[in-house]
């Protein structure tokens, strides 16, 4: 079997996920920047990666998906810069508002599973939002201390942890039930 790590990234975030997740996909793999792949026809399964832009999937990654998905085996992982916590509704909310519209894109393909990652976000965005006029922006701002660093160790071994369990589902064998 053949798996693609392929992502888009702006920080770095992204690439530490990707990263992760390739390392723990035994046999033939490749892992390249989204930009950099220009079909999935040669790949059995693809872990398609990307950030979260304006609390959404990315237009790029949305038509990568789309595009070139359908008819494919996929995986998706976003990361994101919220910190999902329950006293923080808004947070929450934005990370199953990115994983409806990335299932969306992939409504073609065959979807093996979806997983999202804690990424920083990045200084100069931060600085954006706390100008910003909407209160919501601006909360959002200041949780930036609370992203620095991640991608973490406990964020990796998630990753790590979402490529074992999406490769068991595509090594698993078919069982095949015979009736009396």
């Amino acid at each position: 079997m053949t798996v693609l790590v392929t992502y888009m990234t702006l920080t770095g975030n992204t690439k530490k996920v990707a990263e992760a997740i390739y390392g723990e996909i035994e046999g033939e793999k490749e892992i390249k920047p989204m930009e950099q792949v220009d079909s999935l026809d040669n790949y059995e399964l693809a872990f398609i990666g990307f950030p979260t832009h304006q609390s959404s999937v990315p237009a790029k990654a949305r038509e990568f998906i789309a595009n070139k998905a359908a008819g494919k085996k996929v995986a998706l992982f976003a990361t994101h810069a919220s910190w999902v916590d329950p006293s923080i509704p808004p947070s929450a909310d934005m990370v199953r508002g990115i994983q409806a519209r990335g299932r969306e894109a992939a409504a073609g393909a065959t979807l093996l599973g979806y997983a999202d990652f804690r990424g920083e976000l990045a200084e100069d965005i931060a600085t954006k939002c706390l100008s910003a006029p909407d209160p919501t922006v601006q909360m959002f701002g200041k949780l930036r201390p609370m992203t620095v660093g991640q991608p973490d160790d406990n964020e990796l071994a998630r990753a790590r942890a979402f490529a074992r369990a999406t490769m068991e589902k595509v090594q698993r064998p078919a069982v095949t039930v015979q009736g009396s």
